[in-house]
């Protein structure tokens, strides 16, 4: 095989390894962190309905100060609660204006999801791009799908 074909499997090689696949899971660390973000939200969400469902106006609940140490502690008044916004920012709402708020932020991190979604479908498919173009310049015959059943 001649030295410029080799030079340019190389340098594909090279930019699929330094630059898609960093940048592949780059994007699927950050779509998780944003999944994590969503179950945050999605069950603070149903803690609000359940209390409003039950009707409950004070409560006794464990608070984790760290390291999982837990310590009793009591809510005498269930209206209003603090929510991180963000940036270290608490703001209190009533339960009314919480779900309002969640009901924006859930929709908001869909669309960060569907964006990641497609980023990472895009550098997939650069690196199936460029797979199949190694492929090519190393004169390997095409793999044969076999259609039908799935493994």
């Amino acid at each position: 095989m001649d030295s410029l074909r080799q030079e340019k499997i190389q340098k594909f090689e090279e930019f699929v390894d330094r630059r898609l696949k960093p940048d592949l899971v780059h994007a699927i660390v950050e779509r998780d962190k944003i999944f994590d973000q969503q179950k945050i939200f999605s069950d603070l969400r149903k803690n609000i309905e359940n209390l409003e469902k039950n009707s409950v106006t004070s409560l006794r609940t464990l608070v984790n100060l760290g390291s999982e140490v837990y310590m009793q502690a009591e809510v005498p008044d269930t209206q209003r609660i603090f929510v991180d916004v963000g940036l270290g920012f608490h703001v209190e709402f009533t339960w009314s204006e919480a779900l309002k708020f969640i009901s924006l932020r859930e929709e908001k991190l869909e669309r960060q999801i569907e964006e990641y979604t497609r980023l990472i479908a895009s550098i997939k498919a650069q690196i199936k791009m460029v797979c199949e173009g190694i492929r090519e310049l190393l004169q390997i015959p095409e793999e044969k799908t076999v259609e039908g059943r799935v493994f």
